[in-house]
C-alpha cells in the first residue's frame, strides 16, 4: 500500500512565499502523479464496467501494450502518463462519463487511451496492435504529433488500425470502399510532411531539454476537444525566437536567489499551446490561460516580445504550482459567487480565482522586481513601475482573501506567507515617479470597475438623488449592489495602460471622429500593448492623454465633453472624478465609493457634476 504523501513544512512555506526550489517543485510533480495514477484507475475501472465506451478498441489490448512499454522503458511511460496531453484528455474524459462536459462521440475521448499506449510503444520500443480513433482523417498522438491518412474523409471519426513494430508505425483505416490507403511512419524520427505533423519542440538549451509547442493535440484547449491549427513557417519562427529571448531573461535572478518570486526554470514548463483563437472583443494578444488539469501547460496568444512571453509564462507556472497545491491541500471553501474586486479583471470575480489571481501576480510582481535596474532585460526602464503596481494590486487582494475568505489552515499559512512577501516589497524603495504613476493606474482601475460592475440600492439612489436637489445631507452610505452581468459591456482599462509610458502619451496624437469613436496614431516609442489597446479602444482617449499628462483641468473638461457626446458611459465619469480629485486632493474620498456619485448625478448633465462632488465630499456633521 502507497504511503500517503508529506509535504515538508519549508517547502509549503516556500511556496506560500511565492517562489518554490527545484525539490519543492518536484514533490508537486509527485502530487500530480499521485493524483493522475488515481484518475486513471477511475477511468479503467469505469471502462471495465462498460467496455462498449471503448468502441471498437479492447481494453486489454490497450493494457497489455502500456505494461510492455513500462517493463522495457518505465521512464518513458511515466514521462507519457505526466505529460499535459495526457492530463487534460484524462480529466475531459472523466468529466465526459460523469456527464458534466461534451466533446466528440465517447468512444472516441474514451478510445484516445488506446493512443495514449500506441505512444508507449512508440516510446519504449516495443510491439503492439492496437484500434485508434481518428479525428477528421488524422490520428492524434499525445506528446509525438498527428498522422494525417492519405484518402480518409475529413469529416466525423473513424476507427484505425494501427501496428508498431521496432520505433515504425502503421495506420490502416478500418472498413472498405473508403478510398484511404495506409501510413507507415517512424514517428520518433519522421522529418514534417503533408502526412505527418510532428509536435514542435522549443529547446532551453543546446542539447538539453525542451518544451513542446502544441498546435495539433486535441485536448490541448481549455475546454472541449478542438481540431488541428498548424502554426506557419513564418509563426513558428516568430514562436521560437521569442522563446530563446524568453529564455534568456528567465536566468536565476541574484536578487531572489533563483527561488524566490518571479523566478522560473523554464525546464519545469510541459508545453505551450498558440491561442487556437480569437475573442470577441479585440485582439488576443497579452492573453494566457491554464488548466490545474495539465501540470506545466500554458495557452498563449503570441507576446510582443521575449519579455512579455517570459512574464506570461512566470504567471501561468505559478497558476500551475498553485494548482498541484490545491490538489494536495484545502485552502478555502469553494465559493463561486463572482462578487470581488480583482485589479486585473474587468469583471467581478468569486474568491478562488482571487487566490489563483493573487499567486500569480506574486510571480508577476516579482520577475519585475528582479529586473529593475537590468537595461539588459528592460531597455525601456519599465520594470520599476510594473512592479510597483502590480504589489499594490496584489496586496489589496490578499486583504479581500484575509478578510472575506473562509480559509482553512493551510489557506491561512499561504496567504499569510503571501502577505509577507509583498508587504516587504512594500517597504522596499522604487522610483517615487513610478510608484506615483503605478498608484494612479491602479486608483483608475478602481473606480471605473465600481462604475461598470456596482449601483446603489434604490433607497440610497433616491437620497442622494433628492440630497442634490434639496441641499439636504447625503444618506448613510449603504451596502452597494452588484449590476446584473446582462447588463455590463466589455471593457479595457486604456486610461491605465497609458501610464506605463506618459512619455509616449505625450505623443500620442487624436482625431475624435465623431461619437464613440476615437483613432489614435501612436509612435514607434509607445509599447506595441500599449498602442493596440489605444486602437481597439472606443472611450475619450484624447481626455485620457491629458489625464496621464497630468494636465487634470483639460482634462476634466475633456471628460465632461465626452459625456456629453455619450452620456451613461462610466469612463468619462471615472475620468472626471479621478481629474476632479487630483485637483481637489480633500475630496480623495469620492473614489471609495464612486458609485454613490454617480448615482447622486443620475439623470442630470455635467453641469451640475462639480457641485455634486463638494456636497458629497464635505464632512458629514456630528450625530
Amino acid at each position: 500500500m502507497q504511503q500517503p504523501m508529506r509535504m515538508p513544512g519549508h517547502w509549503f512555506d516556500e511556496l506560500a512565499a511565492g517562489g518554490g526550489s527545484v525539490e519543492t517543485v518536484r514533490f508537486l510533480v509527485a502530487g500530480e502523479r499521485a493524483r493522475r495514477l488515481v484518475l486513471l484507475r477511475e477511468l479503467l475501472s469505469r471502462l471495465e464496467e462498460r467496455p462498449a465506451l471503448l468502441g471498437p478498441a479492447d481494453l486489454g489490448a490497450i493494457w497489455r501494450a502500456v505494461e510492455r512499454a513500462e517493463a522495457r522503458r518505465p521512464d518513458c511511460v511515466e514521462e507519457l502518463l505526466l505529460s499535459p496531453q495526457v492530463g487534460s484528455w484524462l480529466a475531459h474524459t472523466l468529466r465526459r462519463l460523469h456527464g458534466t462536459a461534451a466533446g466528440s462521440p465517447l468512444w472516441v475521448d474514451a478510445g484516445h487511451l488506446a493512443a495514449v499506449a500506441l505512444v508507449a510503444a512508440v516510446r519504449a520500443g516495443t510491439a503492439a496492435e492496437l484500434v485508434v480513433p481518428a479525428r477528421e482523417g488524422a490520428v492524434a498522438l499525445p506528446t509525438l504529433g498527428l498522422a494525417r491518412l492519405p484518402g480518409t474523409p475529413l469529416l466525423g471519426f473513424q476507427p484505425v488500425h494501427a501496428r508498431v513494430r521496432e520505433g515504425e508505425l502503421l495506420l490502416v483505416p478500418a472498413g472498405r470502399g473508403t478510398g484511404a490507403t495506409a501510413l507507415t511512419v517512424r514517428p520518433l524520427t519522421a522529418p514534417p510532411s503533408a502526412l505527418w505533423w510532428p509536435t514542435h519542440r522549443l529547446p532551453v538549451r543546446p542539447g538539453g531539454p525542451e518544451v513542446a509547442l502544441d498546435d495539433t493535440d486535441p485536448y490541448r484547449d481549455l475546454g472541449h476537444p478542438i481540431p488541428p491549427q498548424r502554426l506557419t513557417p513564418c509563426e513558428l519562427g516568430s514562436w521560437q525566437q521569442l522563446f530563446a529571448a524568453a529564455v534568456a531573461l528567465l536566468d536565476p535572478a541574484p536578487r531572489s536567489g533563483g527561488t524566490g518570486p518571479g523566478t522560473l526554470r523554464p525546464e519545469e514548463i510541459g508545453r505551450i499551446v498558440p491561442w487556437p483563437g480569437r475573442l470577441r472583443h479585440g485582439p488576443v494578444a497579452g492573453l494566457s490561460a491554464s488548466t490545474a488539469d495539465a501540470f506545466g501547460s500554458m495557452v498563449v496568444a503570441r507576446p510582443p516580445d521575449g519579455a512579455a512571453l517570459a512574464e506570461t509564462m512566470v504567471h501561468e507556472f505559478q497558476h500551475s504550482k498553485l494548482g498541484a497545491l490545491l490538489h494536495l491541500f484545502a485552502m478555502l471553501d469553494d465559493d463561486r459567487e463572482e462578487e470581488h474586486y480583482a485589479p486585473w479583471r474587468p469583471d467581478p470575480r468569486h474568491l478562488p480565482g482571487l487566490l489563483h489571481g493573487a499567486y500569480a501576480f506574486v510571480g508577476v510582481a516579482g520577475f519585475w522586481r528582479d529586473r529593475i535596474g537590468d537595461r539588459a532585460a528592460d531597455p525601456l526602464d519599465l520594470a520599476p513601475f510594473r512592479f510597483a503596481l502590480r504589489r499594490l494590486q496584489t496586496r489589496a487582494v490578499l486583504r479581500t482573501l484575509a478578510t472575506r475568505a473562509a480559509l482553512t489552515g493551510p489557506g491561512r499559512r499561504l496567504v499569510a506567507g503571501l502577505t509577507r512577501t509583498v508587504d516587504g516589497w512594500l517597504r522596499e524603495p522604487v522610483d517615487g515617479r513610478a510608484v506615483a504613476r503605478a498608484r494612479a493606474a491602479a486608483a483608475g482601475h478602481r473606480v471605473e470597475w465600481r462604475l461598470r460592475n456596482l449601483r446603489c440600492a434604490d433607497e440610497e439612489r433616491a437620497g442622494l438623488g433628492a440630497a442634490l436637489r434639496t441641499g439636504a445631507p447625503p444618506p448613510p452610505v449603504g451596502q452597494p449592489l452588484l449590476v446584473p452581468a446582462s447588463e455590463r459591456t466589455h471593457w479595457q482599462d486604456v486610461r491605465g495602460a497609458l501610464y506605463l509610458r506618459p512619455d509616449s502619451a505625450l505623443d500620442v496624437i487624436v482625431a475624435d471622429t465623431g461619437p464613440g469613436v476615437a483613432s489614435v496614431a501612436a509612435p514607434d516609442a509607445v509599447p506595441v500593448t500599449v498602442a493596440r489597446r489605444v486602437r481597439a479602444a472606443t472611450a475619450p482617449v484624447r481626455a485620457d492623454v491629458l489625464l496621464v499628462r497630468g494636465e487634470a483641468a483639460a482634462a476634466r473638461e475633456a471628460y465632461r465633453e465626452r459625456w456629453s457626446e455619450a452620456p451613461g458611459d462610466p469612463h468619462p465619469l471615472a475620468g472626471w472624478l479621478l481629474a476632479h480629485t487630483a485637483l481637489h486632493p480633500g475630496h480623495r474620498r469620492l473614489l471609495a465609493r464612486p458609485e454613490r456619485f454617480a448615482a447622486t448625478v443620475a439623470g442630470e448633465g455635467p453641469e451640475v457634476w462639480e457641485h455634486a462632488a463638494h456636497r458629497l465630499a464635505a464632512p458629514r456633521p456630528p450625530a
